[in-house]
């Protein structure tokens, strides 16, 4: 990835061994035992995706046309490009919303500067529809949609998040040594302030599956006080960028408003 390869572009060789070394090192360390994961028959469940691109050309999907046209911004999970979200985008825009990228490319983890680049793009799209936008956030993209809607409220008119960790642990999750080997810093220790269960102050949806081979459904439903509301679908983790419930589930809370 050009992004990830910039990052230690401009590094000494030795140092850049000596950050690998590092980021090999914390990706190793070892998962609290008294934290749980998806199994790995869930995991492999999540090679389901295969099958995605010819299930896809035999599906007929029936969308109904919004009762309001929203603007909407898709926020991609760990280390995926809005690419990945596409075929979501477009079974929304079929009911007459606006679906707009977040901007940043690949998600590569969160940093003060793409924080604030958000905040731009938000209050841009914000100011040109004229109003709050739903952001809607798939795994780690979640957890930005998440911390932009408590930076910035009054432009943000729902969060929906998509099976996005932001309760429980940090490690209750089978991606967090990639995580930390991509990033350079530990799930628990985000390079900004943040307390991820804490609920936005803005209306709150989080989509979760017990068939989640990626997040543990605690993590991804959370507790009463964190969201508004959770509502339990049967796709995997890879799922939620493409299964017909994410799709209808999706639109129902952009009707409900």
């Amino acid at each position: 990835m050009v992004q990830l390869a910039a990052r230690f572009g401009n590094v000494r060789f030795a140092d850049r061994r000596q950050e690998i070394v590092r980021r090999i090192g914390i990706a190793a360390e070892p998962r609290p035992e008294d934290v749980a994961a998806p199994s790995l028959r869930r995991m492999l469940g999540e090679l389901d995706v295969l099958a995605e691109p010819v299930r896809r050309h035999f599906r007929t999907t029936d969308i109904a046309p919004a009762t309001t046209p929203r603007t909407v911004m898709l926020l991609p999970g760990f280390a995926t490009h809005p690419f990945r979200m596409r075929y979501l985008a477009q079974q929304i825009e079929r009911a007459g919303h606006t679906v707009k990228r977040w901007g940043l490319g690949y998600n590569l983890g969160p940093s003060e500067e793409n924080l604030q680049q958000l905040e731009r793009r938000l209050a841009d799209l914000a100011a040109r529809s004229g109003g709050p936008v739903y952001l809607v956030g798939w795994s780690l993209g979640g957890l930005f949609a998440r911390e932009l809607a408590k930076r910035r409220p009054h432009e943000v008119a729902k969060v929906v998040t998509m099976g996005s960790p932001f309760s429980y642990n940090p490690r209750a999750n089978n991606a967090w040594r990639a995580y930390h080997l991509v990033t350079g810093h530990r799930v628990e220790e985000p390079p900004i302030e943040a307390d991820l269960a804490a609920k936005p102050p803005v209306e709150t949806v989080a989509l979760w599956s017990p068939r989640d081979g990626i997040v543990h459904p605690r993590a991804a439903r959370g507790l009463p006080g964190e969201r508004d509301r959770a509502v339990a679908l049967r796709c995997t983790h890879l799922g939620f960028a493409y299964a017909p419930e994410v799709v209808s589930a999706i639109l129902r809370e952009l009707d409900a408003g």
